[in-house]
């Protein structure tokens, strides 16, 4: 048994578009079992495909891991920095025999199935024409690729998946794959061999559809003479339909999520309860993942990305942190500028109304947004709300509200709840039959926070105005 010390993983994205949801999940399995077991999360940037390869999405990896507060223990290992040495295992392989140069096009190889089919049902690929025959002058100067020679004595490829436990796979699915394209560039299932070695992975945690790259990873592993290292598959993020999830379904890209006003803590524990368990608990701290996380309650199946759960939980984060925390996170994450748009708020106003409107907000974006609602006004109405508290009455209680308003010198939270709470009882109603016309005069909905500490917060001659505003629509 390895010692915990020992255990490294990596997480290695190509950066051929922005990092997405599914690739930050296997990071995130990736770190936490890393930071569990005391071993060693280490990066690898896969950028082999030079024309699809760019630098601003290696940018927006980094990025994204550093908002998720995702960190690695050593030193960035950038594949493309490492072709010398690809090249030179690669004509380790050819010299062993291990590896052939194929000259076949893939019109001749087409070719040559065809004549197969119907008297061979088994897997129609390439037939090993160029394994065994020498090469003629004639081929010297045609193109090739470089292929996998399968090892003639196996039968299959059996491996103990972490997750899913044994795999096995018939060597008859496969023929001698490519390894080095014809333009000799190396093929992924080669370098990540090579690069894995070179990084002393112990796990490789990723997607369940590098599944069928595994056995042919193996047998280069063996033909190396590498230490194969265990291979842990995680199911796939699915969308609400059972397929793969897709932007249809939910933002894809890691960094939208903070645009949107999603706080990195709540995306993080989503992520990774979304396939992941400890009984029936569902808010982390980020040390109780790190304590109690394992592959072995890693399910089999793919988890349904739920976006009402995500806001759920991004609700409950964000009533835990405090009002300047939330100040901060909307300067930071959505580039909220308050003296610009919130200038009739003091910096004490705006605190206190955090602190009112995160229990009743879901994502910094709406919270933002309801501080410049109560701050610019209603242009419309809650029609609904209008119809449920609006009666016949109402416009009288309300002109009356303001002649009450208009001697108020002290307009504070205590005396404005001690002048409406009496005036509600001179006019023998209820508090809710006028604190509710007066909360959609102020913001246009029935539902807010408490009336006396907006109306405050609004000041008198504002508030005087939204009611008088109203009333012409009633």
């Amino acid at each position: 048994m390895e010692h915990k010390k020992d255990m490294r993983v990596r997480f290695a994205p190509s950066p051929t578009g922005k990092l997405h949801i599914g690739n930050l999940r296997a990071a995130i399995f990736n770190w936490l079992f890393a930071r569990h077991h005391d071993g060693k999360f280490l990066l690898r940037i896969e950028d082999t495909d030079r024309e699809r390869s760019k630098q601003e999405y290696i940018d927006y990896m980094f990025e994204s891991l550093k908002w998720m507060g995702i960190d690695f223990d050593e030193e960035v290992v950038i594949q493309s920095s490492r072709v010398d040495v690809h090249s030179g295992l690669i004509e380790k392989l050819l010299q062993e025999g291990k590896a052939y140069k194929c000259y076949c096009t893939q019109e001749e190889i087409e070719v040559r199935n065809r004549e197969r089919a119907g008297h061979d049902d088994l897997y129609l690929g390439y037939d090993g024409h160029c394994r065994d025959c020498k090469v003629g002058p004639e081929d010297k100067d045609k193109p090739y690729v470089i292929r996998f020679a399968l090892p003639r004595n196996k039968k299959s490829i059996t491996f103990d998946d972490l997750i899913r436990g044994p795999i096995t796979f018939e060597l008859s699915q496969f023929d001698d794959f490519i390894i080095v394209r014809s333009d000799g560039s190396p093929m992924y299932n080669l370098v990540v061999v090579i690069d894995d070695e070179f990084m002393n992975i112990t796990h490789v945690i990723r997607g369940e559809d590098h599944i069928s790259n595994t056995p042919k990873q193996i047998m280069l592993y063996e033909a190396f003479g590498f230490k194969v290292p265990k291979f842990a598959h995680v199911p796939l993020i699915l969308g609400p339909s059972g397929d793969k999830l897709s932007k249809r379904d939910a933002a894809v890209s890691v960094l939208e999520y903070r645009k949107q006003g999603y706080l990195a803590e709540a995306l993080f524990n989503y992520l990774v309860r979304l396939g992941w368990s400890h009984g029936d608990q569902e808010v982390f701290t980020v040390k109780e993942l790190i304590k109690y996380f394992g592959l072995d309650h890693v399910g089999k199946k793919g988890a349904i990305f739920d976006m009402d759960k995500l806001l759920w939980l991004n609700g409950v984060y964000m009533r835990e942190k405090s009002d300047q925390d939330l100040r901060d996170l909307l300067v930071k994450n959505l580039k909220c500028n308050f003296d610009q748009t919130l200038p009739n708020f003091s910096d004490a106003h705006i605190l206190k109304l955090l602190g009112l409107y995160k229990g009743r907000t879901k994502t910094l974006q709406e919270l933002f947004d309801s501080l410049v609602l109560l701050h610019n006004g209603p242009t419309e109405y809650d029609q609904q709300a209008v119809d449920r508290w609006i009666g016949v009455q109402t416009k009288e209680y309300l002109q009356t509200l303001i002649q009450t308003f208009e001697k108020v010198e002290d307009f504070t939270h205590d005396v404005l709840a001690q002048d409406i709470k009496k005036l509600c009882k001179d006019l023998g109603i209820k508090l809710v039959a006028l604190a509710q016309p007066i909360r959609i005069s102020l913001v246009g909905s029935s539902a807010s926070p408490g009336v006396f500490e907006l109306l405050e917060i609004i000041g008198k001659q504002e508030s005087v105005q939204r009611i008088k505003n109203f009333l012409v629509k009633i």
